[in-house]
């Protein structure tokens, strides 16, 4: 015999989906700039006919069964979507548990024994809720693949190498120099050593907050990368409080060409290249 509550889902479908809309649409929080009223419309009605058809009397007390797998991959495929379009974990989690809202909803005006009530509000309770940890669980991975995008197109928008002069590259760091982005900077300045066949290299490093013992290693290392490409390595942007600081670690920098300014250090590259840069003089018009 079918359970009372799939039987008065499949007969209310509708009721259940335009209360479902309803208090979506109430709440504060709607996002009608990232979703359409249509588009959640169509999300919900999708999810609704997928729960309601896969709900049988040998899965209704079991929210795990793989009767609701098919269930579980429409989440999936509406969290990760909405982590990337901006969507917060808490409107996501309306979306899911204003659907028990709905069922319990119908429910009540459907079922007039208070007892068979309880039973079946809670069955739905335990499924929903179910539903609810999943989708929660897709959100935060499709938001960690968000973040993981984010922190890569940041880090190489922030390592940028730039060709100032034939045979130089400079590369201006901005921020915190740790392992990860000290691979990142090696690699894309390696890379554009060969590229460009450059001969002399300028990290400059006027942008970072501070330097450790650290962030020191990090710089030789990148320095001694950059040697064994064949190309000299100068450090500019040495300001005096940093200065002081690697006095003060007992970091030794006495084989590393260090400026205190990216101009200072682009005039020793181009010492070094035996280059000169000569203002020209406008020439005087004599009139009689």
């Amino acid at each position: 015999m079918k359970n009372e509550a799939i039987k008065i889902f499949q007969k209310k479908k509708k009721a259940v989906l335009e209360n479902w809309m309803k208090f979506q649409l109430a709440d504060e929080g709607l996002r009608e700039d990232l979703m359409s009223n249509e588009d959640l419309r169509s999300q919900s009605e999708e999810l609704l006919d997928a729960f309601i058809d896969n709900l049988s009397d040998e899965n209704i007390d079991d929210p795990a069964n793989s009767a609701f797998e098919a269930i579980v991959d429409i989440l999936s495929g509406i969290s990760i979507s909405r982590a990337k379009q901006g969507f917060s974990p808490r409107e996501t989690g309306i979306f899911v548990f204003s659907l028990k809202d709905a069922l319990l909803n119908v429910l009540q005006q459907e079922i007039k024994d208070p007892q068979e009530l309880y039973v079946q509000s809670l069955k739905i309770i335990k499924i929903i809720d179910s539903f609810g940890i999943s989708t929660f669980e897709t959100f935060i991975k499709g938001r960690e693949e968000v973040i993981l995008r984010q922190t890569d197109e940041i880090s190489e928008i922030s390592t940028p190498v730039i060709r100032v002069w034939d045979g130089i590259l400079a590369l201006p760091i901005i921020g915190t120099l740790d392992s990860a982005r000290t691979q990142i900077v090696m690699e894309n300045l390696l890379q554009e050593i060969v590229e460009s066949g450059s001969s002399i290299a300028i990290l400059d490093i006027s942008g970072v907050p501070a330097v450790d013992s650290l962030v020191a290693q990090h710089l030789i290392k990148t320095v001694s990368a950059t040697r064994l490409m064949g190309a000299e390595c100068i450090i500019s942007g040495i300001r005096p409080e940093i200065a002081q600081t690697v006095v003060h670690l007992g970091i030794d920098l006495s084989q590393v060409v260090t400026k205190a300014s990216l101009a200072s250090a682009l005039k020793t590259a181009f010492g070094l290249l035996q280059l000169q840069v000569v203002k020209k003089q406008k020439q005087q018009q004599i009139t009689e």
